[in-house]
């Protein structure tokens, strides 16, 4: 649910937005090969195509994200096989190329930030524009030749039979129903409360659709979200993202892409009270407004409350798991002295903040 460091601002991110710039050189034949500038296949919803957002289950972006966990996972310490079953059954063979893949990750990746490593964005973002490729070399269709380093493709194109055979059904299952859930209300409600948050954020939601790639694993905080373009990955196997939190979670994420006037302000009002920019208060923000815009949402849908969140309702995602306990609590405070009146109507935006950042 992290889109931003703990002391994000708005000249952080234009920096990122300029190293990103210099690196497309990486991957210059990626952008240049016309399947990755064609359309891509979402997945098949009874529901039909959704509003609002494209929700893919890539072959290539569940091997990715699965490489990457378990070579984290090998890194410290830990066994780099989550699923010992499914390991077990696997021949020599496969061992050694699912072996060879992992340590090629551990070597190369495990070290890098998936939200914050220019590298690993890219090759997000490549292989999910080739997901309906069967391999990525080009060497049984041309136009599936990815342009990735030739290392890269032989272990991934090496490990892709192994994980096509002993994880991908499963994942692939897990995150077509991971969909299936939240389908029928992002079709009934997406584009209201898309507007919704583009109002609140003085902005417009993006003019496309906003591609939602689901994986069993994503990170550290089971979603992220990376811009230019804008793209989401959750995981479909975190207990943070299921059931009622999976609409929260969705929008919470794509809130990423149309929240900077919310760090512009604030970084603007900090400079002119010669202030530090607050840690962390721009994504306390942001999880308080998805919270508050989505309960009534979920609180029509019967939602259990459990008792967290007074009045009854639907209990906001942030509420759950604790992140205002874990040092927002006087952010928390501030969002409902002076954020909750603008959400209802009787403040500015540009009020409401000066008033948190004035009263840090």
């Amino acid at each position: 649910m992290c889109a931003g460091s703990v002391g994000d601002t708005i000249d952080r991110l234009v920096m990122r937005h300029f190293l990103a710039f210099f690196s497309l050189s990486l991957l210059t034949a990626v952008q240049l090969s016309p399947l990755a500038m064609g359309a891509h296949r979402q997945i098949d919803s009874a529901f039909g195509p959704l509003p609002v957002f494209e929700l893919h289950s890539g072959f290539w972006m569940n091997l990715h994200h699965t490489l990457y966990q378990q070579a984290r996972q090998q890194r410290e310490k830990r066994s780099g096989r989550p699923n010992t079953a499914q390991a077990s059954r696997l021949s020599d063979a496969e061992q050694r190329d699912w072996d060879a893949a992992v340590a090629y990750y551990a070597a190369n990746f495990a070290n890098k930030d998936l939200l914050f490593s220019t590298e690993m964005i890219l090759l997000k973002n490549q292989l999910g524009d080739f997901e309906d490729c069967h391999e990525l070399s080009g060497a049984k269709k041309k136009s599936c030749d990815a342009g990735l380093p030739a290392k890269l493709t032989r272990v991934l194109d090496s490990a892709a039979p192994v994980y096509r055979t002993h994880w991908w059904p499963e994942h692939d299952r897990a995150n077509r129903q991971w969909v299936a859930e939240v389908a029928p209300l992002v079709r009934t409600r997406g584009l209201e409360l898309a507007q919704r948050l583009a109002e609140i954020y003085q902005t417009k939601w993006p003019a496309e659709k906003i591609r939602v790639d689901v994986s069993a694993y994503a990170n550290w905080a089971g979603a992220y979200t990376t811009v230019d373009p804008l793209r989401v990955t959750i995981s479909s196997t975190d207990p943070r993202n299921q059931g009622s939190a999976a609409l929260e979670v969705l929008f919470h994420e794509a809130s990423h892409g149309i929240a900077e006037p919310v760090q512009a302000t604030i970084a603007r009002e900090c400079r002119q009270r010669d202030k530090p920019i607050p840690r962390d208060l721009w994504h306390a923000l942001i999880f308080y407004t998805t919270g508050e815009v989505i309960r009534p949402v979920m609180t029509s849908q019967g939602q259990e409350n459990n008792g967290e969140t007074p009045g009854g309702g639907y209990t906001p995602y942030a509420v759950r798991e604790g992140l205002y306990k874990r040092g927002w609590d006087d952010y928390l405070k501030l969002l409902v002295r002076f954020w909750q009146p603008y959400l209802d109507g009787k403040s500015t935006f540009d009020d409401a903040i000066a008033r948190m950042v004035s009263a840090l």
